[in-house]
């Protein structure tokens, strides 16, 4: 086998949807305010479910669509920068849930890059030979790291997760990855406290950085894929604010491609975000299957990682 494929995808979000308008109940916002700044409504915010508990069904569901058995699969991979658990992983603990015997399994911690970086990981895994089936997940609950008083990032954070599988193929269905990280400017986005971390950014830097350097990571992964972007069906990038979305995809030139906007009825997921709004364009339908896909993730660290796929 030369390489791999997704073929199955997955998601799962907390049934409690929180608004706009009950944001400005609790600090000094409103709807209009909110939507203009970010381009987000609501986001569904986790109460008693944990990491795990968001992660499972996403992935028993990405098993599903795959049409394979939980002893299939070879490999785990979470991605999470919001996880409190350390030992076990996540990824043991939704290998134990699912019922997966004895797959390799790990966390990983890339911020919002996590899943593009974890789905890369993963490929390079398959195509070397140590796995054959792969479940790679993107989850977080970004309520428990986030700063309920503070106005400019209470408003962006929302919980989910997003699973994909990965399996061995003779024509590769996952592109090459385009990834790197600028650390001396790490502090920019933070998720840090010995004891209970809390979310920070500083959103005009962040905003200008990935609305600008992320086009070139863009145009890499495609051409690393042998594909212009007016090629794409769908473009994934991570869900970080609606006008960030919308200027990559526009000096892009991605005129074809259906654009993921999952932020505005889900908030920033971080590395959940991408698998997330992926998992629900194929499920709606609205990307042909077979259809190349550019998936980008980008975030704390500074970090990116991104690559093309085909969707299932």
């Amino acid at each position: 086998m030369s390489g791999s494929r997704i073929v199955g995808l997955g998601h799962h979000q907390p049934e409690h949807v929180l608004t706009n308008d009950d944001l400005a109940a609790v600090v000094d916002t409103n709807d209009t305010w909110i939507r203009e700044r970010t381009g987000i409504a609501t986001r569904h915010i986790a109460r008693t479910e944990s990491v795990t508990d968001l992660a499972t069904p996403a992935a028993e569901r990405a098993v599903a669509a795959a049409r394979l058995d939980p002893a299939e699969i070879d490999l785990v991979v979470v991605a999470t920068c919001s996880a409190m658990d350390r030992v076990p992983s996540i990824a043991a603990q939704v290998a134990r849930r699912l019922g997966i015997p004895a797959a390799a399994a790990y966390d990983l911690n890339n911020g919002c890059a996590g899943f593009c970086t974890a789905l890369a990981t993963a490929d390079l895994t398959v195509r070397g030979g140590a796995a054959r089936h792969a479940l790679v997940v993107g989850a977080e609950k970004m309520s428990d790291v986030t700063d309920w008083t503070d106005r400019s990032t209470c408003v962006l954070l929302g919980d989910g997760a997003g699973a994909a599988v990965l399996s061995a193929t003779e024509s590769p269905g996952v592109g090459p990855v385009t990834w790197g990280s600028d650390p001396q400017r790490g502090d920019t986005v933070l998720l840090a406290g010995a004891w209970q971390p809390r979310f920070s950014q500083e959103g005009q830097s962040v905003f200008r950085w990935a609305s600008t350097e992320m086009v070139p990571v863009a145009l890499d992964a495609c051409e690393r894929a042998d594909v212009t972007p007016a090629d794409l069906g769908a473009v994934v990038t991570h869900q970080a604010n609606l006008r960030i979305v919308e200027a990559i995809v526009r000096r892009l030139g991605a005129d074809k491609a259906v654009v993921a906007r999952d932020v505005i009825e889900s908030g920033n997921t971080s590395a959940a975000s991408v698998p997330l709004a992926l998992s629900k364009l194929v499920a709606r339908g609205d990307v042909t299957p077979g259809s190349p896909a550019l998936l980008l993730g980008f975030g704390g660290g500074l970090s990116w990682a991104g690559q093309v796929v085909i969707t299932p």
